[in-house]
């Protein structure tokens, strides 16, 4: 299993979302916040309300668990949907799985998620 994090231009969330939902990604975590660094879109950038010591862009957070060999598949759909063409669009990372629990009835596995 792998575990995909994205940060995404905010306003980019509903298109990447759909898109991953109608090719049966639904299952997945998104989390506003904010991200700061040298490839932000100046464009975007305000003085941050939480951190006033950064200047900083709105971005979402998607994370999806995934079987291993859907990795190419999401990835694709999510570098689409979420490009703008400029800087600050913000980046994928895959990450190994090793094991999962399920809290409610203590299945574990890849038939757990």
């Amino acid at each position: 299993m792998k575990l995909i994090k994205a940060y995404i231009r905010h306003h980019k969330v509903e298109e990447v979302y759909n898109a991953l939902k109608s090719e049966g990604f639904g299952a997945m975590t998104l989390v506003e916040c904010e991200g700061t660094g040298k490839y932000t879109d100046s464009e975007e950038r305000h003085i941050s309300d939480q951190y006033p010591f950064a200047d900083a862009c709105k971005v979402t957070k998607i994370e999806l668990l995934i079987p291993r060999s859907d990795v190419k598949k999401v990835v694709g759909i999510i570098r689409e949907q979420g490009r703008t063409g400029y800087q600050g669009d913000g980046m994928v990372l895959v990450s190994p799985v090793d094991e999962v629990y399920k809290i409610k009835n203590n299945d574990s596995g890849v038939e757990s998620i």
